[in-house]
């Protein structure tokens, strides 16, 4: 990955923020995207993702703030100028234009000669593995091959940047993957800067460089899909990005090992990621898959007892919902071959552990 210099930087947000009346959707963000990389939005609905997005792609203006392209203020310019390549969910192709057509759409407008539409045309095709569909019309595709038309459309002029919106949203489960792996390939390929925005949180960790977690607004932690699941700093991130069991209490110590939190459900170790101090409120995050069953006799620095009340199962793994004598909610992910070992029904008391160094001590955020 490159590095964070500015010569590095291909799109940068300063103090971005967007109100509408009283609303703030979002809050005073700021970020770098370098040259190469793939960076995407994650979050729900109504995060603010999207409306970021559009901030860069000129379709909504900024209440403050500065967005730079390759160094240049983007400022009042409207999207057409802007040099930004742009794939929507719902495709937008023009319908009474033939594939080659729209894809040609973006030339003709920079007004390339006709020798050179056809040509890069038939790059673009390729790359998206349509050479022969130029003929036909976006009825005559189905959804899968109509978005790779898009991402033909929106490459085809070699832009600076380009912006993915829920790209594959209206796709099946397995057609997103395949398209998922499609979009790494050609960002790979041609070295594209792309910003993507996606709900989906095996989406993100699959296909990003780093990924930027919004929450009502705000930008709560972005780095690698590796940082964030291992260790993210809030409650939130922690629960958007995959599963977590949160265990509520209060820091009563800290060190360099970590720190001790003290809650309704016992005394636990952690890391302390978010860099807590004694007296803060804190929520101690494990991930199902963390969690070990504990045999009579067996002691890990981390143990809480916990009724099962449903076991699920997933086919390569099962799942045991249970709950503490306390009324916090714990999910325990078991991969198939051990699962198999034991008869664990609706009911049972289970003893469960994890080592410190797969906790986290986050800031209370839901």
């Amino acid at each position: 990955m490159t590095s964070d210099s500015h010569t590095d930087t291909i799109l940068a947000l300063k103090g971005v923020r967007k109100v509408y009346g009283e609303t703030v959707a979002v809050d005073d963000v700021d970020l770098a995207l370098r040259k190469g990389e793939f960076l995407t939005f994650l979050g729900p609905s109504g995060s603010g993702k999207t409306t970021t997005l559009a901030m860069v792609a000129g379709l909504q203006s900024p209440s403050a703030g500065t967005i730079l392209l390759d160094g240049q203020p983007l400022g009042p310019l409207p999207p057409y100028q802007r040099n930004i390549g742009m794939v929507f969910q719902h495709y937008a192709l023009f319908p009474h234009m033939t594939v080659a057509g729209n894809v040609a759409f973006p030339l003709e407008m920079r007004r390339l000669g006709k020798a050179e539409i056809r040509q890069k045309v038939a790059e673009a095709l390729a790359l998206v593995g349509l050479p022969d569909f130029g003929a036909r019309y976006p009825s005559q595709l189905s959804g899968g091959q109509q978005q790779r038309v898009a991402l033909a459309r929106a490459m085809v002029f070699r832009p600076p940047l380009l912006l993915m919106d829920e790209p594959l949203g209206a796709l099946d489960k397995k057609l997103r993957e395949q398209m998922q792996i499609e979009i790494m390939r050609l960002h790979r390929d041609l070295q594209m800067s792309v910003l993507y925005v996606t709900h989906d949180q095996e989406e993100a960790l699959v296909m990003s460089d780093r990924i930027a977690v919004f929450n009502k607004g705000l930008i709560e932690q972005m780095g690698t899909a590796q940082e964030l699941y291992e260790r993210p700093v809030t409650q939130f991130v922690a629960g958007f990005l995959g599963d977590s069991n949160f265990f509520v209490g209060k820091i009563t110590a800290v060190d360099e090992a970590g720190c001790l939190v003290d809650g309704p459900d016992g005394r636990f170790q952690a890391r302390n990621t978010a860099g807590l101090k004694v007296g803060d409120a804190a929520v101690v995050g494990v991930r199902p898959e963390r969690l070990s069953l504990l045999a009579e006799g067996d002691a890990r620095d981390n143990m809480v007892s916990a009724r099962v009340t449903e076991v699920i199962y997933l086919g390569q793994s099962r799942k045991y919902v249970m709950k503490t004598k306390q009324g916090t909610d714990v999910t325990l992910l078991e991969q198939a071959g051990a699962a198999d070992t034991r008869r664990i029904s609706t009911g049972d008391e289970l003893r469960l552990g994890w080592v410190p160094a797969e906790a986290n001590a986050l800031a209370p955020t839901i």
